[in-house]
């Protein structure tokens, strides 16, 4: 099963977006939304959900816990 570090990185580009795009939309930086796809930061709940209704998935999909 995937982490949620390649999952979220797995939807960005699904949807051809930049890093810079994503980071905009979180309100946040194109280096912290780096750090999050590396694994280097942990991911706030406000991100999580964020991209939840973005990319339109559940959390269980996005943390790795369900296959879709």
């Amino acid at each position: 099963m995937k982490t949620y570090v390649e999952i979220i990185k797995d939807l960005r580009e699904d949807h051809d977006l930049t890093q810079k795009q994503v980071a905009d939309y979180l309100g946040t930086t194109q280096q912290v939304y780096s750090r999050y796809e590396k694994g280097e930061n942990e991911i706030p709940v406000r991100h999580i959900i964020a991209l939840c209704k973005y990319y339109k998935v559940s959390a269980d999909y996005l943390l790795g816990l369900k296959n879709k």
